[in-house]
């Protein structure tokens, strides 16, 4: 991959707007490689907690991360996107990342153990 450079900032927006965004936290339970994907992923189960439980991800984390790794580690995600259909799996929450300076995802999630379903703000 070529290296990254960061964008420039999008245009000023508004709190309301941010507000709509329920990013929460979750740990991941169970992952497993995804051969389907067109581009190298895993598949993700995180739990959300009671209120939202486990739902699937689609990620491209193959870089930093192998599944075992993944087990039991706290990510951000957002929850209330449509889920998106990623080949045969159902991608119900989009997994926060920032690009490495060659661009291959890092994860994002808290410095400390929160409880599953904590909701950014």
């Amino acid at each position: 991959m070529t290296e990254t450079v960061p964008s420039a900032p999008l245009p000023p927006t508004d709190f309301e707007t941010f507000a709509r965004l329920d990013i929460r936290v979750g740990t991941i339970v169970e992952a497993r490689p995804f051969p389907a994907a067109r581009k190298p992923a895993y598949q993700l189960w995180i739990d959300f907690g009671p209120q939202i439980g486990v739902k699937r991800s689609s990620a491209q984390i193959t870089v930093h991360y192998t599944p075992d790794t993944l087990i039991g580690r706290q990510v951000c995600a957002v929850v209330n996107f449509p889920a998106r259909q990623i080949g045969p799996f159902l991608s119900e929450v989009l997994t926060l990342g920032m690009p490495d300076t060659k661009g291959d995802v890092v994860l994002i999630r808290p410095d400390l153990t929160v409880p599953d379903g904590g909701k950014l703000f």
